[in-house]
């Protein structure tokens, strides 16, 4: 039995699909707005978002050390962010309203994060991939970086997709 090849989504309808999630994560998704994290790099296969540094996020007064509690949301953040990006390229022929209605049944289940170095920078960018895309469960690895590019934490995250 052969499969017919899918077809794509046109380029217009991807353009509207990346803005409708660019939206999604970045406004939509309110406690990623109070992070302050915006996408960086829209590719299914390494995800990335972007944060400042501000007071409001320090965990460590003396130190100006970055919360962990903010390190492991926006670790969380990212990986279910890419499981939405991997979706939306494991359906390309769906339409940007159908993909966001996928969107629905996400959820976290598995969280795990490896602080590595005290949370120091001007600002830290978060990558995400995606190991495994299940029709039930997404597996996601994580890493979020300083401005220098010093490793920080890394995570490990299963999100429910059904």
């Amino acid at each position: 039995m052969t499969h017919a090849p899918l077809v794509r989504r046109s380029a217009e309808e991807q353009t509207r699909l990346e803005a409708t999630l660019t939206e999604l994560f970045e406004r939509r998704i309110c406690f990623n707005e109070v992070l302050g994290l915006k996408v960086e790099q829209f590719k299914p296969d390494d995800f990335r978002m972007r944060f400042s540094m501000r007071p409001d996020l320090v965990g460590h007064y003396l130190y100006g050390r970055l919360h962990g509690g903010v390190i492991s949301a926006t670790l969380d953040a990212t990986g279910g962010n890419a499981v939405v990006l991997a979706i939306a390229e494991k359906h390309c022929d769906e339409s940007a309203d159908q993909v966001m209605h996928r969107f629905a049944r996400i959820g976290t289940i598995d969280l795990r994060v490896d602080y590595l170095r005290p949370g120091l920078g001007q600002h830290f960018i978060a990558s995400a991939e995606v190991i495994r895309l299940g029709g039930r469960v997404a597996t996601v690895q994580m890493r979020l970086v300083n401005d220098s590019g010093t490793l920080i934490a890394t995570g490990s995250a299963a999100y429910i997709v059904s």
